[in-house]
């Protein structure tokens, strides 16, 4: 595994489509550890591939320590409810905003293998399903958010 760059907002990848992945190997595999370690070591709950450069439909999300799940080509096949609270994201440094998204989501995809899955979430686990998702259509969270602030940080208050 190895740590990759989070390429953060100006950068253009992060406004295109991504392509269906239609090959499930090695290098496929590699991708997805990679993005877990970058998440876990940037202290985030999501990450999708083209936040890491890679123009590919795959998403990590991790919002309980331990429970990963990694989405090939997913799709939302069924949304309840809404919930409407703050988001961030590793590619929108020193931001947040306050976002409405659906309070339950079932998303059908592929394991790392290419075998059918589908993942339900709700509350955040719903959230950064749908946070990650959009990433592959090229939306950014700012452009949802009803409002954008920026982050304070510890060290500014001192």
């Amino acid at each position: 595994m190895a740590l990759r760059n989070i390429v953060k907002i100006g950068d253009e990848v992060l406004k295109k489509n991504t392509r269906e992945i239609t090959v499930f190997d090695d290098r496929l595999h590699t991708l997805l550890d990679d993005m877990l370690e970058t998440m876990r070591n940037a202290d985030g709950v999501g990450l999708a591939a083209p936040q890491v450069g890679v123009l590919r439909r795959a998403v990590i999300v991790e919002v309980e320590e331990g429970e990963v799940f990694e989405l090939i080509n997913p799709e939302i096949i069924y949304t309840e409810g809404e919930q409407t609270g703050p988001e961030g994201c590793l590619s929108v440094p020193g931001k947040t905003g306050t976002v409405s998204r659906p309070q339950k989501v079932r998303v059908r995809a592929k394991d790392r293998n290419g075998n059918p899955i589908e993942v339900e979430g709700e509350g955040l686990m719903a959230r950064a399903f749908c946070h990650e998702i959009d990433h592959l259509s090229g939306v950014l969270f700012v452009e949802r958010a009803s409002e954008v602030h920026d982050t304070v940080t510890s060290e500014e208050n001192e």
